[in-house]
């Protein structure tokens, strides 16, 4: 019983990296109709962000806030310079976009920083455990939960209770209705590409908590799952991304704890072996967009 309830920390722990990630990127595509793959440089950033603010000895909450300003001030640039000029393109295209958009910052911190894996010097408590009853359970797995939890209600109570949340919401409803009562394009989008930023941040630093490095290539893998979890939730559903984050996590958590060591290396394999009879069952994903992200 130990066992189980530890891995069920797990498995939510690593779901709400994934679930953090996933909402960024149905927030965008629910309103631009893009799936941004450089979402994982912004990740990326945000890490390099923490990493440099902890070597001039900013203060916890210092190297917190500059990593979210990295990830955010990287997230409107792209929409900027990449995005914005090609307002209206065909879905193709901004594919295409967002996967250049990605390489060219790969090379950049590459070429620019290092290669190389960094380390990250974190506090040393971050590595300890508290025991709740007959189980043992890390910090970081806590903070992790804690802080998705926080993050998911702040994002609820954004998007009803202010003006530019509400405005996200009617964009992804009817972005021409939008624009046609005379409410900027530019600056709807921007923000949806601000939260976005902000989203990556927070899962970039709960995943550098858990692995304790940094390198060009951090956000590649995290973002690709989080895009298998907003098909497996439903493109365009805030609450699909959840659920497929968190459904995600607990099924490469479940195959960790039960596959032997000899399909240890075909677990990945196995999970999207999963989530694609998932998707036979429920095509549209499992908790489908109807018109918008209030879904």
């Amino acid at each position: 019983m130990d066992i189980i309830l530890q891995q069920i920390v797990n498995a939510v722990s690593l779901g709400s990296i994934y679930a953090l990630l996933a909402l960024g990127l149905a927030v965008v595509f629910a309103i631009v109709g893009l799936i941004n793959f450089a979402h994982g440089e912004v990740m990326t950033i945000a890490g390099y962000g923490a990493l440099f603010a902890l070597t001039l000895s900013f203060p916890l909450i210092g190297v917190l806030a500059f990593a979210i300003l990295a990830a955010l001030a990287a997230s409107l640039v792209m929409e900027r310079v990449a995005f914005r000029p090609l307002r209206g393109a065909d879905v193709t295209t901004l594919l295409i976009t967002s996967f250049a958009v990605s390489e060219v910052v790969k090379v950049l911190l590459q070429n620019g920083i290092s290669a190389r894996v960094q380390a990250v010097m974190l506090p040393s408590w971050l590595s300890s455990s508290v025991a709740v009853g007959p189980v043992v359970i890390g910090v970081t797995p806590m903070i992790s939960i804690g802080v998705t939890l926080v993050a998911l209600a702040g994002l609820a109570l954004f998007l009803r209770g202010t003006m530019a949340g509400r405005a996200m919401r009617a964009a992804a409803d009817d972005f021409q209705m939008l624009r046609a009562v005379g409410y900027p394009a530019n600056r709807v989008i921007a923000t949806a590409f601000a939260v976005a930023g902000v989203l990556a941040a927070i899962a970039a630093l709960l995943w550098v908590a858990q692995r304790g490095s940094v390198d060009p290539l951090m956000g590649f893998v995290p973002v690709l799952k989080a895009f298998i979890a907003v098909v497996l939730g439903g493109l365009g559903s805030l609450i699909g991304a959840v659920a497929g984050g968190f459904i995600l996590g607990a099924i490469e958590i479940g195959l960790q704890a039960s596959l032997p060591d000899s399909a240890q290396p075909f677990r990945d394999a196995i999970a999207l072996g999963l989530v694609i009879a998932l998707l036979l069952i429920r095509p549209n994903g499992l908790i489908p967009a109807k018109s918008s992200i209030r879904s």
